[in-house]
């Protein structure tokens, strides 16, 4: 994370810690909604961290969890939450940059104060964007985890061959992002490296294992994936192990969940980027208590970072606390 804005992030959440009554009183009175975007272990552990911070600080959370991607999914939870009329802030993942500025501009309008994680309105910018009404951001910069991938795939390849970008949904800020940085990475650093091509699955990991054995069978030298997500990765590399490729084409995927990490097991992934949910979730709570405690410094956007975890790494219990750990699953 910039130093700037960690700078600002800790300061808000120091807010809270020396003036506790002020937070507790004002928290009492705090109801907040949480709408990720899909159920995923992603969204799972962020809800873990809203969770956490709400206990921490008073503040009553209603989650609402999409079972399935999409505006039109998305939209009608959201107007049935600004219709209860008790909610403060809402805490949410919008499933499309532009289709949901409408949607959440009415919560904004009925003083629901708005905070977005791991996806954005607009371009992200808050301040002088054309977006500029949710209190703030708080997520990956993807781009760069993008470029990130691409490195990671590419020394894995050998920095030459054919690779191939399996996503999820167009017009989402944080995978149309990751697959930005992916293709300037490879552009600017890769030039023996070529793309064959980009396929949506809409967060159906069955589709993503089915668009990326066509790939297989159409590019037979296909030397690498790109997942951009926990769908496309894992149906990435179940592709790839079901053909017998494991450690002949390396899969890089974006989210750290169990299965990418069997999949690195098998010899299928080769580097698996972590995020950060928990902390995105912990501390969109931490600023919704603090703007209702009268800080007015907030940032606008807070970028929370990656664990980049390969094989050599994957047992170091500082890297290990990044998989994605949902209790029961």
């Amino acid at each position: 994370m910039p130093r700037k804005p960690l700078f600002f992030a800790l300061m808000a959440a120091l807010a809270i810690s020396v003036v506790p009554g002020v937070a507790a009183d004002k928290g009492d009175k705090i109801t907040i909604g949480f709408l990720p975007g899909v159920v995923d272990p992603f969204y799972q552990v962020m809800q873990i961290g809203v969770e956490a911070a709400a206990k921490k600080l008073g503040v009553t959370v209603v989650t609402q969890i999409p079972p399935t991607w999409g505006v039109a999914v998305q939209t009608p939870i959201l107007d049935s939450m600004i219709a209860r009329g008790d909610l403060d802030y809402i805490i949410t993942a919008p499933t499309d940059k532009d289709q949901m500025v409408g949607p959440l501009k009415a919560a904004n309008d009925a003083g629901i104060k708005v905070i977005t994680v791991d996806t954005f309105l607009g371009d992200g910018n808050y301040i002088t964007g054309p977006v500029s009404f949710p209190l703030s951001y708080i997520g990956s910069d993807n781009v760069e985890g993008g470029r990130i991938s691409a490195r990671g795939l590419a020394k894995a390849i050998g920095g030459k061959g054919s690779v191939y970008i399996n996503s999820t949904n167009p017009n989402v800020s944080s995978v149309e992002g990751r697959a930005i940085g992916f293709k300037e990475g490879m552009a600017k650093e890769y030039p023996d490296i070529k793309i064959v091509g980009l396929d949506f699955n809409l967060d159906d990991m069955n589709k993503a294992a089915q668009q990326t054995a066509a790939v297989l069978q159409r590019v037979p030298d296909l030397a690498g994936v790109f997942g951009t997500n926990v769908f496309s990765a894992q149906g990435a590399g179940t592709a790839v192990v079901n053909a017998g490729l494991g450690g002949h084409v390396q899969v890089v995927a974006y989210d750290a969940t169990k299965q990418a990490i069997e999949l690195m097991d098998q010899g299928a992934v080769s580097l698996v980027l972590a995020q950060k949910p928990f902390d995105m979730g912990y501390m969109a709570v931490q600023f919704a208590a603090a703007d209702a405690a009268g800080v007015t410094s907030l940032p606008r956007r807070v970028e929370t970072g990656f664990a980049i975890i390969d094989k050599d790494n994957v047992k170091d219990p500082a890297i290990a606390r990044f998989i994605y750990q949902v209790p029961g699953k």
